[in-house]
């Protein structure tokens, strides 16, 4: 099979593989139709590492999935040749401490696709899932099934904060999983504000529930919003995993408010203001990927409740891989989501 290698710092090459195999009753094998470019694939390429996962190469990165089933093991029951699937990136083990309390995405021996140290990814032409993890998808082209991954993420992140009709909102970076996190904070409030860097992010964000959107490289944000909201808005949404967004968070929280860190740092450690975070009394929750939210994110594309069609902007082929990470990578050509398609 056809497979893309993370061969190095930036090193991608495509390669033949053979095609995975079926090694228990209730796998799966996939052909795999197209595959998103995710901030955190992307990490990988620029770092080769995130925290403590390492990659040791060549590795197949890649976990935002759309499929097709090519055969199934013999105690598959709910999918069948044919189907095509929206893949869970995420497998759990549901028997440890943390799956029995309803809580797999903390899963004690979480096995993610694409992670090193782990297993592959999805970068390639076949992988082989579990059952459990294919959801079927009949009515969502490929490209909206890939972007259910991020939704899903933004659907678990909504509902952990708890958003109401009467929440303001904002969002720190308008990548994929801000804009997913404004569709679904949508369906609840209309009070939101996004920020990002890049214009044709912001623009995608007025077009799609904010009601104000703007460029922290050319206004403060911070006072912008403020303005708006004097007192503070309930929820921040920090989608960008920098320092820089993290205090502006803290900035534009009302007392009481809530932090939701869904973005994934490239360093080390953050900082945070301790002091202006106690006299405010802020929570802060990481969100860990998503819990159960796969299902709800197709329900909400295939009924016509949200409309992802616009973050998909760039298509590629496999051979051009490369050049579809460091478009990511850069933020160039108003690149919003970028899919490898096999």
């Amino acid at each position: 099979m056809k497979a893309v290698l993370l061969t190095g710092i930036g090193e991608l090459a495509v390669d033949e593989l053979a095609e995975p195999v079926i090694k228990e009753e209730g796998q799966v094998l996939l052909k795999v139709d197209a595959a998103g470019v995710c901030g955190s694939d992307v990490h990988y390429y620029k770092k080769g590492r995130i925290g403590s996962e390492a990659v040791n190469y060549p590795f197949i990165i890649g976990h935002e999935c759309a499929a097709t089933v090519k055969e199934v093991g013999r105690a598959v029951r709910r999918v069948k040749v044919g189907d095509r699937v929206v893949v869970e990136p995420a497998i759990s083990c549901g028997s440890c401490s943390q799956c029995r309390a309803g809580r797999k995405n903390t899963c004690r021996r979480l096995k993610f696709l694409g992670c090193p140290g782990q297993i592959e990814g999805c970068l390639c032409e076949y992988i082989v899932m579990p059952e459990a993890n294919c959801y079927v998808s009949e009515k969502l082209t490929a490209g909206q099934a890939v972007l259910c991954e991020p939704l899903a993420i933004a659907v678990y992140a909504v509902k952990q904060a708890a958003v109401s009709e009467d929440s303001r909102v904002a969002i720190l970076g308008a990548g994929p999983i801000g804009l997913s996190v404004l569709l679904c904070s949508g369906l609840k409030t209309e009070k939101i504000y996004a920020t990002d860097r890049v214009k044709e992010r912001i623009e995608a964000a007025k077009q799609n529930g904010a009601l104000w959107a703007g460029n922290p490289d050319r206004e403060d944000i911070v006072e912008e919003i403020l303005k708006r909201r004097p007192e503070g808005v309930d929820v921040v949404f920090e989608c960008a995993g920098e320092q820089e967004t993290i205090d502006q968070a803290i900035e534009i929280l009302k007392p009481g408010g809530k932090v939701m860190l869904i973005g994934i740092p490239e360093r080390e450690k953050i900082h945070l203001d301790i002091h202006k975070m106690r006299r405010k009394e802020v929570t802060i929750i990481n969100v860990r990927r998503q819990n159960d939210c796969t299902q709800k994110a197709i329900d909400f594309i295939s009924k016509g409740l949200v409309d992802v069609g616009f973050m998909l902007t760039h298509r590629f082929k496999p051979e051009q891989a490369a050049h579809a990470f460091e478009m990511v990578a850069g933020y160039r050509d108003g690149v919003i989501k970028a899919v490898i398609e096999f």
